[in-house]
């Protein structure tokens, strides 16, 4: 029979080499996050998620279901500790940033007094396109709180209090930034009237049941118990065929929800919202891409990041 060799695993203070945590006889198929429990036990306060376990101080975050025998430097390893600060999960991370957007911009539609003139306190606009854009909106926002409760699988990764806190002022002001000039008493309807907020509204609704098609096909993605990853592909939905074009089509439907509705209402600050989330998603769905790219060798070569045939 053949013995086990043990490792030992010393964990350093990242500024001052200072070792923090002396682990002994560490099975040599323990993971990261074995070892971050241990280290929890001795410091009860540094739960595992707050944990960044490194090789070098400057070096990149061990992931952790990574191996110990795996990693480079022997039957001893040396690892670094940084604390990552509070966290959060990440389904209270959406329903945080996702409830306030919602109940806001209500407020500015009932004209809650203090908001605007006293004079217009808990009047209505006299204009269709107001009340559509409420509905809209708050549909946006209800569909995502149902994604997040029903649709979406989170891993047992974190966000840090600091970077929600962060999330929650920029979803929150900008929300609250587009009821104020929609729902203001001097608010004009769009020069084409009618006919603008119909077909805008017609690609609005396209665009919301496209994203939820596709976080559905992500979701089932793993749906038949296959432990292995796989790359998203088009299904019988014909939401879904945007797959064949891009890898992020969830993007693409989510921006095409806010220039339709940017379209919708005429507003220029929802405009300057929808080319902010444009641009922030752009580099996520960049990410997105070259990940696939790089894992899969079978990967489409037509597809693109998030725009088909150009980004």
């Amino acid at each position: 029979m053949s013995r086990t060799t043990f490792f030992e695993v010393e964990v350093l203070d990242p500024k001052t080499k200072k070792q923090l945590c002396f682990l002994d006889k560490v099975d040599p198929n323990s993971t990261v996050g074995d070892i971050k429990s241990r280290f929890h036990k001795s410091y009860p306060h540094w739960y595992p998620a707050r944990q960044a376990l490194k090789l070098d101080p400057n070096g990149k975050s061990l992931r952790d279901e990574e191996i110990l025998q795996n990693l480079p430097g022997g039957t001893t390893a040396t690892m670094y500790f940084t604390d990552l600060g509070p966290q959060l999960g990440w389904t209270m991370v959406f329903l945080a940033e996702y409830i306030g957007p919602l109940i806001g911009y209500l407020l500015f539609y009932f004209r809650i007094p203090y908001i605007y003139s006293h004079r217009y306190a808990f009047t209505s606009s006299p204009y269709l396109v107001v009340t559509l854009a409420c509905v809209c909106h708050t549909c946006h926002y209800i569909k995502r709180l149902i994604e997040t409760i029903f649709v979406h699988r989170f891993s047992q990764g974190t966000m840090p209090l600091r970077t929600i806190v962060k999330n929650c002022a920029y979803y929150w002001s900008f929300s609250a930034w587009l009821a104020y000039y929609i729902n203001h008493p001097l608010y004009t309807p769009p020069s084409y009237g009618e006919l603008q907020v119909k077909y805008a509204l017609i690609i609005f609704v396209i665009c919301e049941l496209g994203n939820f098609s596709i976080h559905l096909s992500l979701n089932n993605l793993r749906g038949d118990g296959s432990k292995g990853r796989r790359f998203p592909v088009p299904n019988k939905n014909p939401f879904t065929w945007l797959f064949y074009f891009v890898s992020c089509p969830n993007y693409t439907y989510e921006v095409g929800v806010w220039v339709s509705f940017s379209i919708m209402t005429q507003c220029l600050p929802v405009a300057f919202y929808a080319f902010l989330g444009f641009i922030q998603m752009s580099i996520w769905a960049r990410g997105k891409h070259q990940a696939y790219s790089r894992e899969f060798k079978d990967y489409p070569s037509l597809r693109v990041a998030m725009i088909p045939l150009i980004l």
